[in-house]
């Protein structure tokens, strides 16, 4: 029998406890121990886990807790400097969304796992869904046609963060989903946006990409709607796909619909836009959380030594075009070129391993 993966979780705010939670139940891993600065957020994941030694400094963490995994759950502007300090200490790493604060980050953290042999897996937690997976398989089957655009809403009245504006904050869901069904990066980023309620930092931002074969994608995102949406619309040529993630089961509806122009006319009168109108229906989608998915998978990278399908490359990509959001901000909207296809993995030699490791003080 295989020894169980003892996993570390650095973050017990408001994610951490999600992800406590999974892989706790998971048979194949145990979380041994939990780091968070704040005293009291430790007293109540005390009750919860209470066979796990707890820390409210990193670096004690690293040095003794036997663990063989890193899970950072922490503010943005933290990732890059726990997550280089897991790996340089030989610890596979999950690290939320987004990766780090730039893409000079993301790719020290990719050479560094790849020169230790170690897993480094991103939390794109809604490629491990349900709904999802179906999107892509039908998608990829052809079973829309071609795809053509895809539109994304993502809107709430809050969280307010303080260190990334929302594109940074919600947006990466989207992006991670658009990403895994184009199979491609985008040509071409443009964002506009604006600042309502902190200066600097945009609260509502129109996210648009792209794509080759003249495809494309929005995405808009906001902290200042009265109503929570969760939407995502695939136009294909012969059908189109409304995923809707707040609905409890119906969360995917594929409409028989589409528009049609005649090939050949040969004057006005004779042109004339023609309309398909068929049958909605609703594929069956199994029931199971994307979380508990995610963290299985990573527990399969790290013990089966294979790739994560939220590797630190697929981070990478996502910094890259929120980087260029952020440039097209800065320039009212103005397209910034991005370097299509996949990216290639990153490797190179690390840095030696610091003398100081970080702690989580006065950052959560």
């Amino acid at each position: 029998m295989k020894k169980a993966l003892n996993i570390g979780i650095a973050g017990c705010g408001y994610w951490g406890p999600n992800l406590a939670r999974n892989f706790s139940a998971h048979p194949a891993a145990e979380v041994t121990a939990l780091c968070d600065p704040d005293p009291e957020r430790l007293a109540h994941m005390r009750g919860l886990y209470p066979q796990a030694a707890l820390f409210e400094d990193f670096a004690r963490m690293l040095r003794d807790a036997a663990l063989d995994a890193v899970v950072v759950a922490t503010p943005v502007r933290t990732h890059f400097v726990l997550a280089r300090a897991a790996l340089l200490a030989g610890k596979h790493v999950l690290i939320e969304k987004p990766m780090a604060s730039s893409s000079e980050e993301c790719e020290e953290l990719i050479a560094l796992a790849a020169a230790r042999g170690l897993t480094l897996m991103v939390g794109h937690t809604y490629l491990y869904s349900e709904p999802v997976r179906k999107i892509a398989e039908i998608i990829r089957s052809g079973g829309i046609g071609e795809l053509k655009y895809i539109n994304c809403q993502r809107l709430n009245l809050g969280l307010f963060q303080k260190d990334i504006n929302v594109a940074w904050d919600l947006a990466p869901h989207d992006l991670s989903i658009i990403l895994h069904v184009m199979g491609e990066c985008p040509q071409l980023v443009n964002c506009q946006g604006n600042a309502h309620i902190h200066p600097g930092i945009e609260d509502v931002t129109n996210l648009s990409l792209t794509f080759r074969k003249h495809r494309f994608a929005t995405v808009q995102s906001s902290w200042l709607e009265p109503r929570k949406v969760r939407q995502m619309t695939f136009v294909g040529t012969h059908k189109m796909i409304v995923y809707d993630d707040l609905q409890p089961l119906e969360k995917i509806r594929i409409y028989d619909v589409r528009v049609e122009c005649p090939p050949h006319y040969d004057n006005f009168a004779e042109f004339q836009y023609s309309y398909h109108y068929g049958d909605c229906y609703l594929p069956r989608i199994k029931q199971s959380e994307p979380l508990k998915n995610m963290c299985a998978h990573f527990v399969d990278c790290v013990c089966d030594g294979t790739r994560p399908l939220s590797c630190g490359v697929r981070g990478l990509e996502m910094v890259r075009i929120l980087e260029a959001s952020s440039e097209s901000l800065l320039a009212q909207g103005g397209p910034v070129p991005f370097a299509s296809g996949r990216l290639e993995a990153l490797s190179g030699e690390p840095e030696a391993l610091d003398e100081g490791l970080p702690s989580l003080s006065g950052v959560l």
